[in-house]
């Protein structure tokens, strides 16, 4: 079996026992974010899956963008990733 070559570790274990693979990111294709997809990338940061430079450029997501998704999911969790809630957990 081929395994093709990635940059970085091809899987990590997050802190609930669970392990995170290259595959369980979103397509680099992706072009609708749901909160379940918006929360693996910044998992996949957070934990060394993926550097956050290399999300961006994958993603074609600002700095700015990233960084409220990752504000969002750690404090308020995955709910507050979706774009109809952000009324609800958005600060004024």
């Amino acid at each position: 079996m081929y395994l093709k070559k990635v940059e970085g570790p091809r899987a990590v274990k997050l802190p609930d026992g669970t392990v995170m693979t290259q595959a369980d990111l979103p397509s680099a294709k992706t072009r609708r974010w749901v909160a379940s997809r918006k929360a693996a990338v910044v998992r996949g940061v957070d934990f060394g899956l993926i550097s956050k430079e290399d999300a961006l450029k994958r993603y074609a997501l600002s700095e700015e963008e990233f960084q409220e998704w990752k504000a969002a999911l750690s404090t308020h969790g995955e709910k507050a990733l979706k774009v109809t809630a952000l009324k609800d957990y958005r600060h004024p």
